[in-house]
This record gives C-alpha cells, structure tokens and sequence, in this order.
C-alpha cells in the first residue's frame, strides 16, 4: 500500500511557535525554532516552522481519508490561519507527501482533493505542496 502523509506546516521568519500557537489557538504535533538547530553542527535556522499531522505517520491513508481530518480541525483554525498569512508574518501549506512503492497498485495512483477541503485551504490562505517519491526496481533490460 502506497503510503500518504499529509500535514499543514506553517513557517515564520519573524515568530516562534509559541507565538503562531497563540495566534492560531491551536498546539502543533511538532515545531522548530528560530536559532535552534538540526543537528549540532548544523547553522542556526533562519525561521521557525509549525507543524500538524492529519494522521499518524505510520498511516497508510489516502488523501481523501485525510481530508476529514483536516476539515474537522475546524473553520476558526482555517480563518486564523488566513489571518497570519495576510498579516505577512507567515506562510501556510498544505503538504502532501506520497511514495509509489508498487507500480501496479491503482491505490498508489492519483491525489484527489475535495471541495470542502479546497475551501478550507482557501479560508486557510495555504499553498498545496505535493512531493512524490517512486520506488521502482529497474530491471537489466
């Protein structure tokens, strides 16, 4: 099974992610600071980034399974969400992660988007990232 991940990220050059969880009165599943570091001998990094699961990683949903998830984080979140973005302290996307593992499988094919979910990025303000990774064996033809 081809698997999906989806979150919302938020990223700030100007605020820490105490300050866009105020903002938002909502808490991340995860964050980073501006100045913290990677790894130790990484350089300070130059913003801060706020970030919520719509599932558990190792889940295996589809995009369409996950699209409640997200609405269901409610239209209060989306709209303070649109704020931030307007106000220039921030940008919001929607990331979609996807790794074709099987080329054969329909399941590991195809991103759809509903129109709940669309409207909820737009009052949201966020972007759609999609990032796709295939894993193929190539044969010795």
């Amino acid at each position: 099974m081809s698997a999906f991940r989806m979150y919302l990220r938020v990223v700030s050059q100007s605020l820490q992610p105490e300050e866009i969880s105020k903002r938002l009165g909502a808490e991340p599943d995860e964050s980073a600071s501006i100045g913290s570091r990677r790894h130790p001998q990484s350089p300070p990094r130059s913003h801060a980034t706020w970030i919520r699961h719509a599932g558990p990683a190792e889940s295996c949903a589809r995009p369409e399974e996950l699209e409640p998830v997200v609405v269901g984080w409610g239209w209060e979140l989306a709209g303070a969400l649109g704020r931030l973005v307007g106000s220039g302290e921030a940008v919001v996307s929607l990331e979609i992660v996807q790794e074709i593992r099987d080329l054969d499988d329909p399941q590991q094919k195809g991103i759809f988007l509903g129109a709940d979910l669309l409207s909820w990025m737009g009052a949201a303000r966020a972007s759609l990232d999609i990032d796709q990774y295939v894993f193929h064996e190539c044969g010795d033809e």
